[in-house]
């Protein structure tokens, strides 16, 4: 019912200026031949046009009010069925074709008789255009959205985004991103994701006494570094989180911050470095600060069980480095001296073979 008062408003109010813009319209172009006579009649003629339009675009609005409702409310329902992540991209896009359309405006005006057509056909185009670029544009233009809103750049500091450290679950979980924050080698913002925090909770709430247990301690290693280690910490929130795998997640989320990764996740580490983003694996930096062992080096093990191959026995530095000992089968249980054979060092880890001095020495 209101909506139909507005439209037979919006009738009578065009109706009347229409009316009143042909009234003077007319007496302007029969001026040219009548001279000033007609001139003191204009007052009236105008008034009485303006009162017909009036009364015309009441009775027209009125008729077409029943179906323009109608399909106003079908545009407003179908409006509504849109996210509001896709419905704030197409504004975004309808704002530019508009400002480019009205940067054209004085050049289209200048075109004798079809200049202000051409003007509103070409805002019309731009605006739409711009509308269906931003609505295919919408996970663009939101992360964009969502960086500026979350994170501050502050004036005279420069860039910060390479300052942003994201943390995935494993690095939490593992522990060691507390000790490495608390030597201050990590600077900058620590990120931590609501979808990161939700896979701890899940992980915390398993009946798996296992993942519970690591769950539980992720949680912990979380409280220590918000309260006891002097490091900025931002929990990201995300209005309009999608479903999706938490590795692609934070892949698009290094993006749009145009942050770090912080994982010892071998295979998201590999797909970062597919993405472009960039990527700090802590079993790398475990591996660049482990003592330097090269082939031909003797050192003092322990052998404390048996190899994968017929012989083997294997060993542990204090870093957790294994050792393989070629021959050291018998000599488990012991402690003695090997000589380095050679060293191999991935991301994954580190492996070092070795054979026992004794049988050095027996050669």
């Amino acid at each position: 019912m209101i909506m139909k008062r507005v439209i037979q408003i919006v009738g009578l109010v065009l109706g009347a200026l229409l009316g009143q813009a042909m009234s003077t319209w007319q007496i302007a172009s029969e001026a040219s031949w009548m001279g000033s006579m007609l001139g003191a009649s204009t007052g009236g003629g105008g008034s009485f046009s303006a009162v017909v339009g009036a009364c015309t675009g009441f009775l027209l609005a009125t008729a077409f009010a029943a179906p323009l409702t109608r399909a106003l409310q079908r545009g407003i329902d179908r409006l509504s069925n849109y996210p509001m992540s896709e419905l704030l991209s197409g504004l975004v896009g309808l704002t530019f074709g508009l400002a480019l359309s009205s940067f054209l405006y004085p050049f289209m005006t200048d075109i004798p008789h079809v200049g202000q057509i051409l003007a509103a056909i070409t805002a019309l185009t731009l605006g739409y255009t711009g509308l269906k670029i931003g609505m295919y544009k919408k996970d663009e233009v939101g992360d964009w959205l969502r960086t500026r809103r979350s994170v501050e750049i502050p004036k005279n500091e420069g860039p910060r985004y390479e300052e942003h450290k994201i943390l995935d679950t494993s690095v939490i979980i593992d522990g060691r991103i507390a000790d490495i924050c608390k030597t201050g080698f990590i600077e900058g913002t620590l990120v931590i994701p609501e979808f990161v925090l939700e896979e701890l909770q899940h992980i915390a709430d398993s009946s798996d006494l296992l993942k519970r247990n690591r769950g539980r301690r992720g949680l912990d290693i979380l409280n220590k570094i918000q309260k006891e280690l002097d490091v900025r910490v931002l929990i990201y929130e995300d209005a309009n989180d999608e479903p999706g795998e938490v590795d692609s997640k934070l892949v698009k989320l290094a993006k749009a911050m145009q942050g770090k990764v912080v994982t010892n996740d071998f295979n998201l580490n590999k797909v970062c470095e597919l993405q472009g983003v960039s990527v700090l694996n802590i079993n790398d930096l475990a591996n660049a600060v482990k003592p330097v062992v090269l082939p031909g080096e003797e050192i003092v093990v322990q052998v404390i069980k048996d190899g994968k191959e017929h012989g083997q026995g294997v060993a542990y530095l204090d870093d957790g480095t294994m050792i393989v000992v070629e021959g050291g089968r018998e000599f488990i249980g012991t402690t003695m001296e090997v000589l380095v054979t050679s060293v191999l060092q991935t991301s994954a880890g580190r492996m070092i073979f070795a054979k026992p001095k004794l049988l050095e020495k027996a050669l």
